[in-house]
This record gives C-alpha cells, structure tokens and sequence, in this order.
C-alpha cells in the first residue's frame, strides 16, 4: 500500500467544508446498513464537512434533542461486521403528518443540516422527497411562527436529498442489488443446504417460506441456487392446474432416485385470481396427493440477521461514498437521486423515477398483468426466471430439439467453488437445446487420457451447492498432447467445447487456436467461462469462486479480530491468495475494513511500509485497538508476510503487538456463496446457448466446420454487460509473465479503502455516476448483474 500522500480528491468546488451532512436509517432493517453508514460518516469527514447520525430514523428526526448526534471517525470503528442498524430504525406514523414533517425541519435547521442521506426502502425515500419538495415552505411557517429567524430561509434555502436503498427484499426498480438482499441470499441458502442433509436422509419433502410480500426475487435466486424442485412467486402465479403438475414433478424426480423435494414459496405468492398461496396448503396437498413425508419450515427474521456478506459490504462502501460526492456536487435543481448498481458501476438515478417504476409493478401485479410485472423489475429477474424454468423443469425427450451434435464440458486449472453449478447448468441447458452433452474429468489430462462420458440431466441433480470440482480439474495444458485429444475428438465426434476455469483455460483456447491449423478437429465452436479465486482472467471482470473465496477471507478476518477483542492493542498480518492478482487482498481489505492491503500491482519500498506503520501507530494510540493488514502471496518478493510481520512487531513495540496469520487454501475450499452458484449457472447457461447458436452457423455439408476468431471466445462481464471476445482479441490485454490483465477495475476501489483507513490520497471521480434516467429493461440487467 502506497504512503499516504497530501494530494486533494477533489476540486475545490467539490469540498465539503461547511456543509453539514445528516444519515438515517428507516424502515425495516438489512444488514450492510452499518457498512453504510460508515461509508458516509467517514467519506464526509474526510472531505471536511460536519456528519450527524440521526437515531431511530424519521421518529428521531421529528423528535430531535440527542436523537441528532453529531458523528466522529471513531464513532463508526468496530461496524463493519455488524448486522441491522447500530443507529436504530423506527417507522414514523408523525413524519407522515404536515405537523410531524415540520418538527424535523426545525431540528434539521437548528443543526445546519441541509444534506440528507436516506438509507431504506422505497417508502422511506419517498418520504424523503416530500420532505424535500416541501422544504421551503416549511422554513416559511417556521419563520411565521417565530422558530426561527428569517435569514435562515435564505440561508438554508434547499434540502438535498440522496437514497441508498437497504431492503432484503431487492424490490426496488433501478438498481441490480439492494444493500442487505445478498446477505439474506446467504441466511436462505445455509438454512436450505443444512435442510437438505436431513431431508435426504428421511426422504422427506421440504417446504420453505422465504420473505418477499410483494417481491419474489429472494425465493426465485435462492430457488436456481440450491436446484429447488418448485418455486412460486408473486409476479410469476402458476397457471390454473398447477397442483397437478407440480406433484407430477415431485413424483417423478423421486422416480428418478432423488431422495428429497425442495419447494420456496415467497410470502406473498399468489395463484392466478390474486388469492394467497400458503405453505400448509402446499404441505396438504402434497400429502394427500402423493403420502410425502413433508415438513414447513418458517425462515422469519432470520433472513434479516447476522453478519453482512463479503458483497454487502463492498456494496454498502461504495454506494456511502458515492452518496456523499453526489451531495456535494448537488445544487438547488438536482432531483433527488438514488445511488444504484448497475453490473458493477455505481449509477445515479432521479429518485422517483425509480419509485414510479417500483409502484407499477404492483399495480401491474395487481392487474393481473403478471407478464408486464416480470418484465418491469428488470431483465435480471427476467432471466433468473427463465434460466431457472430451463434448468428445473426437463421437456419430455418428444418435444425436445434433435440437434445430433456432441458437446464436451471440462474443468481446467485449480478448483473454485461454483465450478459445478456452471457444469450442471451447461449440461442442461445443453441437453434442453437437443444436445448430448459429454463429461471430461481431470481436465486436458483426463482428454487425452480418454476419461469422457456421456452425462445425463440427472446426473448432475444437486451439483449446485458442491464446492471444488465433481469433474475433476488439473492445470495440464493442452499443447503437449494436442495430437492424442485431436484422436479423442475425432473418437467421439465431438463438435464443440465449453471450459469452465482459470487462467490456465484462457492458455489452453490460445493453445487449441494455434492448433486449428494442424488438426480440423479443433475448427470447433469453443468457448470459456472464468472461473478462479483469483479473479485474474483477462477479459471478465468477475470470476466464478471470487466471492466464495472473499466471504472465506472477510469471515475469517471477522474472528481474527474478534479475538483480540478486550486484549491489549494488536495488528493481524493477513497473507491471502491470488498469484500475483491483488484481486482478493484489495477488495477483501475494503471488505473486512483493514488498514493497509500490499498487492503487486501497486508497487511499494521500505518508505511506504514504515509510513504505514507510523500511520497505524498513531490510530493505535487514540482510538483504535485493532489493526487489519492484508498481504497477496506474490506482493513483493522480498518484502514476505515474515518481513512485515517482523517489521510490525519492531516498529510498534511498546504501541501494539503484532500476529501472522496465512489464510491458504481455505479461500479456495467451502461451499459456493450464492452469487457465485447463480452466476455460474447465469453464465455458463449463457455461454451453452452461444455453443448451440455456433454449431447451427458453422454445420456445412454434413460436419461442423469453425475456424474463425469469434468461434473461439471467452465469456466475461465487462462492466454492465456479459460479452462474448474472441480469445485472440484479449492477448494484448494480458500480462502473460504474471498471469493478470494489464488492466483491472478493481484498482479504482483501493483509495476508498484507504480513505476509510483514514489516510490522505488521491481518489478517481471520473467515473462517479452522473445521474441517468430510469427505462424499461434497461442495461442495468445483462443477465451478468454483477448482483445476481
């Protein structure tokens, strides 16, 4: 990590000297709030403006006194990690009267409040609008009765507001990923995998109620996540007869030898005439129709509580501080907006345009327009739907497609969690288009070797929540047996090729391009899916096992510091994995809220880690009493996690002690979190349908026959959209001597991390979202959402 250095973030005009900034918290709680809050008490500070917490959300701005507390850089320490709001929430019947809304504008004025942050849902933010719209009107009646003096009208002439949503139940339009629904997804899905265990066992039927009253979106994701045998959903009822098919399919899927049903109901499903569908009426009906052994199970409040995700806090981080640059760049006719996500950009967005959006899909819902509900929250919850149809429910072999092409699937390079719900989502979606489809274990080695067979539908049940690799997956690259899996090819027909892995699958499509010109079995459609905990594929700026590997490394760092807690003062030197990529060690730092992150890609000597330490010793002397400081294996090879541990531990002596800790490959090991299951399965569906897209361009006089650069292509998210390039174009983007791209996003995080850790540096606004408008279906879906 850099030395803190003394160049200025902003422009002058963008200074928050003077300005006072308020942050609330209202409605239901979601965890990552926390992580939010933070973000804005420490990114306004940091630009010199006053931050207040108001308590108890709308009820402690109308109620005022202590409920407005002016915040300090301690006051958000120790945070990060902590479920709900630590400022309280409250939902305020008050601030919905004139009277109520009145109160609050006296106490804001008597602060010199004039910036709000509003994290909650799509009533809180509306709420917040009003108050804003009617915010000189209201100076107006406090001037007439006396409250206040009548150059504070002028001088307070407008209130600005910013919306970060926080709900679990990702029901807002415009933005991919509300602060909190991540977190939930990981609460469902530890609760569905540990019920499945028990459910194999006694061949029992489970039916699950999550949460969403007016929003599917937690039981469709968790649904694709764990393979779930049955969904409902308020904006998808089933159509009218739907009992009988859905005991035919739990039937037949036990005829096929699966010992356990799972059913996700949402709270608020409904059938086709708007009437509730209720969890009993579904255990009844399985009962009675097919004598199923079958227990509810009520996940509750649950899905609210706990630790936020390594993705909500990154998330919550990176929405706090854009809030703040856009209350600062606002003036009296900037709309209220929104901080959004859209792919992995943060978006600003016209406040109610967002609620107008939120409120039609409703009363689309309520219309019995369910086809225009669908579509109105969004080509993301779009293609969840349709990928998990696809993926759930097989066609009769009658009515499926005869293509008679042959397709391989293999795993390359070092295993990632989500590596199976790629393979099972490629297999099916596969076998749906008319395929038969082929396993090749153990990689190019397992190829050569003649280790391929046929995999069927059912042979990939349950694949999804695995971790590692079922396949098998050895880094063995091609080239030095190009001419025995050229046999392999030939033996079994094969017409096409998907690869699911890391840096070494990028390699091994270069090495089978190359070979195209000796060996016309390889002038096949081929196409890779990225998959490592590294995240160091050019060409995608996510990775299958990423986020996996980034919750092992943020919980890991949680209980670290959590047992020095009430000890004397410590730093952790944390060494995590990533080859040379600072993937992990960055994004993990600003995850678990380290102090310093050393990654190759950022150079550093012996002057940057003594102004590192300096810089910790003096936090550690007034205020905080743990340190956090995170090192990529392959950061400096002389400067190891011995030397700075060393170094810590002379340096602090008689401030702090210092602790080694190498996390290894527990970041590679585990179940998948749900993003990476549902991006592996979004993505690797996504990347069968490009193969069959290819093979039906490139089938001429009785063969397949691709030898093309777009018929050899990596699939990556760039940006707000997954984009097929071919594997050539992507050479000059790539390090090849240190296995990462020459250009990475990510880097644009490391200030924000090193802005919480309290130091000076230089921080890129260029690509701070300038305020967009909200469309149907827009980008914002990619079936890539970084968000799910």
């Amino acid at each position: 990590m850099a030395k803190p250095e003394s160049k200025k973030i902003f422009f002058e005009n963008l200074s928050g000297a003077g300005k006072a900034i308020a942050v609330l918290t209202s409605g239901g709680d979601a965890q990552g709030m926390n992580a939010a809050v933070r973000a804005v008490v420490r990114m306004g500070l940091y630009v010199g403006a006053k931050v207040y917490f108001i308590h108890e959300g709308y009820q402690g701005m109308v109620d005022g006194g202590e409920n407005i507390e002016e915040a300090s850089w301690e006051s958000v320490s120790s945070m990060l990690q902590v479920g709900g709001t630590v400022i309280g929430s409250a939902r305020c019947k008050e601030f919905r009267s004139h009277e109520g809304r009145l109160k609050a504008a006296l106490n804001l004025v008597q602060q010199g409040i004039t910036n709000l942050c509003v994290i909650g849902g799509d009533g809180s933010l509306t709420g917040a609008n009003l108050f804003r719209e009617e915010w000189s009107g209201l100076l107006a009646e406090l001037v007439e009765q006396g409250s206040i003096e009548a150059d504070a009208v002028s001088k307070y002439s407008a209130l600005h507001i910013v919306g970060m949503v926080g709900s679990i139940d990702n029901d807002f339009c415009g933005t991919d990923m509300t602060i909190g629904t991540d977190s939930a997804l990981h609460r469902i899905i530890e609760v569905v995998d540990a019920i499945m265990t028990t459910a194999q066992s006694h061949q029992r039927t489970f039916v699950l109620e999550v949460m969403g009253r007016h929003c599917g979106y937690l039981a469709l994701v968790s649904a694709l996540a764990c393979g779930a045998d049955w969904v409902l959903i308020p904006e998808m009822p089933p159509e009218d007869g739907w009992e009988d098919k859905m005991c035919q399919k739990l039937s037949a899927n036990r005829a096929g030898m699966k010992r356990l049903n799972i059913l996700i109901v949402a709270e608020g499903a409904i059938d086709r005439s708007n009437r509730p569908i209720t969890t009993d009426y579904i255990k009844d009906l399985v009962v009675k129709c097919l004598g199923f052994d079958t227990r509810v199970t009520i996940l509750g409040h649950v899905q609210r509580g706990g630790t936020p995700s390594a993705f909500d806090r990154i998330l919550a981080s990176r929405m706090g501080v854009e809030a703040v640059l856009a209350l600062l760049e606002t003036t009296a006719n900037t709309p209220a907006c929104v901080v959004s996500l859209c792919g992995n950009q943060s978006v600003r967005l016209p406040l109610m345009e967002c609620v107008q959006m939120t409120q039609e899909v409703q009363r689309a819902m309520d219309g019995k327009r369910f086809e225009e509900a669908v579509k109105l929250r969004g080509r993301s919850f779009e293609n969840n739907l349709k990928t998990y149809k696809l993926l759930a429910h097989r066609k009769p072999e009658s009515e499926l497609p005869t293509s008679n092409f042959n397709v391989a699937v293999l795993n390359v390079g070092a295993p990632a969690a989500g590596m199976n719900a790629a393979v099972r989502s490629a297999v099916r979606v596969g076998i749906s288009e008319g395929h038969k489809m082929f396993a090749v274990s153990d990689g190019f080695e397992g190829f050569y070797k003649g280790q391929i067979r046929e995999i069927k539908w059912a042979d990939v049940g349950g694949w999804t929540g695995q971790g590692g690799s079922l396949l098998g997956t050895k880094r063995t690259l091609p080239a030095k047996h190009v001419d025995k899996i050229a046999e392999q090819m030939r033996e079994h027909n094969i017409n096409a090729l998907l690869i699911v892995g890391g840096f070494e699958a990028f390699l091994s499509l270069l090495e089978l391009l190359t070979a195209r010109g000796k060996y016309d079995e390889f002038c096949v459609p081929m196409v890779m899916v990225p998959a490592t905990v590294s995240n160091n594929v050019p060409g995608s700026d996510l990775s299958i096992g990423a986020d996996t590997a980034l919750n092992a490394i943020t919980a890991t760092c949680d209980r670290i510091k959590q047992s020095a807690s009430g000890t004397k003062r410590r730093v952790f030197i944390i060494e995590t994995m990533g080859g040379y990529c600072g993937y992990l060690a960055s994004v993990g730092g600003l995850a678990a809220g380290a102090d310093a992150a050393y990654i190759f890609e950022e150079p550093f000597d012996i002057k940057d880690l003594q102004a590192n330490v300096e810089h910790l010793t003096e936090k550690m002397k007034t205020s905080i009493q743990r340190g956090l400081v995170l090192r990529n294996e392959n950061c400096n090879e002389n400067y190891t996690t011995d030397f700075i541990y060393q170094l810590y531990s002379e340096e602090g002596r008689g401030v702090f002690d210092s602790r080694k800790n190498v996390l290894g490959h527990m970041q590679q090991g585990g179940a998948p979190s749900p993003f990476d299951r549902n991006f592996g399965t979004k993505i690797s569906a996504k990347a069968m349908q490009w193969v069959t897209k290819k093979l039906v361009e490139t089938f001429r006089h009785g063969r397949v026959f691709a030898n093309t650069e777009d018929s050899c292509c990596l699939l990556g998210m760039r940006r707000r959209a997954l984009v097929f390039q071919p594997v050539v174009q992507l050479k000059g983007e790539t390090d090849f001597v240190h296995r990462i791209p020459k250009e990475q996003w990510w880097l644009k995080l490391r200030p924000l991390m090193k802005i919480l850790a309290k130091y000076k540096t230089s921080y890129d606004v260029s690509d701070s979202g300038q305020l967009e408008h909200v469309v149907r279906n827009r980008p914002k879906e990619s079936d890539a959402s970084v968000a799910m």
